[in-house]
């Protein structure tokens, strides 16, 4: 009897053919909620998701013959770890499939904020000439902070470092001297850098210890003239205390492309504003990094199972 892998999420068409071409059954159910997902595990050897949906305890329960829970992408926030290796269940995810996509966001984010980009494109498209309301500052000289200089914090240094000539500080749990070596980066604590950084740049994992890391008060010793990207998660900045910051003009702006609740409410507060630039979690939504991601994890369940 073949294996039976349910695809809960979007992947790569290469990554559906290579596990039909090693002999397992796949069943696409894009997204379910979790009552419906609890429902319909049972009787498959392998699960792939991207950030949605959660693989929840309930849904680890509900599964009869689970062997693998696949991230197709980095972080494993939305997967109950820790049920999943209770019942012996291997989890595995795609980390390095995504650097390049998510760094490249990034920067495009902090271009969009630093030169106002999409606020000269909503004005243009009702007719307003903006050119004089429009004045940017460029990205070039300028310092760089990063919060967790990982895979994707260090592609992002590349970029702007070598592209830019920006000065890169960051803060990591680690502070790994040999990894800012590259690019002369200098580790600091967090708080020396949101008072240093003209952008302050996220990508730390979503841990009990980083949620609302950047909150009110961490807010208030950024430059008024900063900006912030978070392309990591949503929940390691305080919303409300960045929509106040925002309106209030603590800080010049921000880009982001997560949030605490996806998808945005229509009547969320930061869809208002002029100073922030969003984007519906697609950091890791290039075509080269979904099939890097999806062929990634296809792969070792491929290993694992047979």
């Amino acid at each position: 009897m073949s294996k039976r892998v349910l695809v809960a999420s979007r992947i790569s068409k290469s990554a559906i053919e290579l596990l039909k071409s090693n002999g397992f059954e796949v069943v696409e159910v894009h997204e379910p909620p979790e009552e419906e997902l609890a429902n319909i595990i049972k009787g498959f050897d392998a699960i792939i998701v991207r950030s949605k949906p959660r693989v929840t305890k309930k849904v680890i329960e509900s599964a009869d013959k689970l062997r693998v829970i696949a991230r197709a992408g980095v972080g494993l926030d939305n997967i109950d770890v820790e049920t999943a290796e209770k019942k012996g269940i291997i989890v595995v995810n795609a980390p390095e499939a995504v650097t390049q996509a998510v760094a490249e966001l990034t920067v495009g984010l902090m271009l969009a904020v630093a030169r106002k980009i999409a606020f000269s494109d909503r004005k243009m498209r009702v007719g307003e000439w903006v050119k004089h309301e429009a004045v940017g500052f460029e990205l070039s000289g300028k310092t760089l902070g990063i919060v967790g200089f990982g895979r994707i914090g260090r592609a992002v240094a590349r970029i702007c470092y070598y592209g830019f000539g920006m000065k890169i500080i960051y803060t990591d749990k680690t502070c790994n001297i040999e990894a800012g070596r590259e690019f002369n980066a200098q580790c600091v604590d967090l708080d020396t850098l949101l008072k240093t950084a003209d952008v302050v740049s996220i990508h730390t994992p979503l841990t009990p210890e980083t949620y609302h890391l950047i909150n009110e008060d961490k807010l208030k010793l950024m430059k008024k003239t900063a900006i912030l990207i978070n392309t990591a998660r949503g929940a390691v900045v305080d919303t409300n205390a960045l929509v106040k910051a925002l309106k209030e003009k603590w800080i010049a702006g921000a880009g982001l492309d997560v949030f605490e609740e996806e998808p945005l409410p229509k009547d969320h507060p930061l869809l208002s504003l002029d100073n922030v630039v969003l984007t519906p979690h697609i950091g890791a939504s290039s075509t080269e990094a979904q099939d890097r991601a999806g062929i990634e994890v296809a792969k070792r369940i491929v290993e694992l199972l047979k």
